[in-house]
């Protein structure tokens, strides 16, 4: 496992106004040693951390030594978002932070590490979000830019979930385990549940399977995520906008790298069809934007299941033997 590195930065003022001195900036690294390979960096999901391979790693599917995204061949980083809590940092007023901070404060990182060239930024849902956000920017900062189930913006469907998760987090006696509870019924779908449990009982607790599953995710998130943490993050899905449809694609236009966006076909947080959206908007105005779609029963957390599907996906980007053979790849669906 990696050590957890830290970084400061000294001064540093919100989109809101409020000034926030020497915020501690967090991170890991993994695979070869900064400086003499190129840059994969990993922008992490909700309830995710910068620990994103090795044995305890939460996208260890993913990344790690022979993976599709090889730490023998990449230089692996990932921060943690300030007031996320894994390095035992919050933040109090985290209604004042707004993804564009995050961003800045990541490029920040980024500079103090004297890394000016990131071969590929990819993250998953809020953390694709984040990427989106860095690379607009700075476009010239990226070669390959990945934002897999996520998109540019906070949908109606996003914001309302998102409220009612704060009316949880506000309201109930067990605030996290309860959100917990409720988030893991929109991350999955029906056909999910119904082929994991298909209605099964569990004999020694009395009460559905799929009821113990979903108590046994409240109750895990629970020990390991701080109240205050979560609310953040929470809060964080909903800052993800720009001031309109045009002023975005202006922005993401002018991103030198490529764009791989990936949706999931059963997605019921970030809709595939509004990325596919996205993508048909960007690509008159950019021609290295692709597209490509996971086929899951499995929802939003498919990112997190499908490894065989992304690995797929993703081989044409981080393997160049594959690279020299895929010309298709923004009609890539690997069933």
């Amino acid at each position: 496992m990696s050590n957890i590195s830290n970084l400061t930065i000294a001064d540093c003022t919100t989109k809101s106004g409020v000034s926030l001195k020497n915020l501690p900036l967090s991170y890991q690294v993994f695979g070869k040693q900064l400086g003499t390979a190129p840059v994969v960096l990993v922008t992490h999901a909700l309830t995710g951390n910068s620990n994103v391979c090795g044995e305890n790693g939460w996208w260890k599917g993913l990344i790690g030594a022979e993976k599709c995204v090889n730490s023998e061949a990449f230089t692996i980083l990932s921060f943690n978002i300030p007031g996320n809590g894994y390095d035992g940092f919050l933040i109090e007023n985290y209604e004042d932070i707004t993804i564009y901070n995050v961003a800045k404060w990541f490029l920040t990182g980024l500079q103090q590490l004297k890394i000016s060239k990131v071969f590929a930024g990819i993250g998953g849902s809020l953390g694709g979000s984040i990427l989106w956000q860095m690379a607009v920017l700075e476009p010239k900062l990226f070669q390959n830019i990945i934002p897999i189930a996520t998109d540019w913006k906070a949908t109606d469907w996003l914001i309302a979930q998102c409220r009612v998760q704060k009316q949880i987090l506000y309201n109930s006696e067990n605030p996290v385990h309860d959100a917990r509870v409720h988030a893991m019924t929109f991350y999955r779908t029906p056909q999910s549940f119904k082929q994991k449990f298909n209605r099964s009982l569990n004999e020694a607790k009395h009460i559905f399977n799929v009821e113990s599953w979903l108590l046994h995710h409240g109750e895990t998130l629970q020990k390991r995520f701080q109240l205050q943490a979560y609310k953040l993050m929470n809060h964080l899905l909903v800052t993800s906008d720009f001031k309109s449809e045009e002023a975005f694609l202006s922005m993401a236009s002018k991103i030198e790298g490529n764009i791989y966006l990936v949706g999931i076909d059963s997605d019921g947080f970030y809709l595939s069809e509004e990325i596919k959206e996205t993508y048909s908007a960007l690509k008159p105005l950019k021609d290295n934007v692709h597209f490509a779609e996971i086929n899951s029963i499995h929802g939003h957390d498919a990112f997190l299941i499908e490894y065989e599907q992304l690995t797929g996906i993703l081989n044409p980007i981080f393997n160049s033997e594959v690279v020299t053979k895929t010309k298709n790849y923004e009609h890539a669906s690997i069933g």
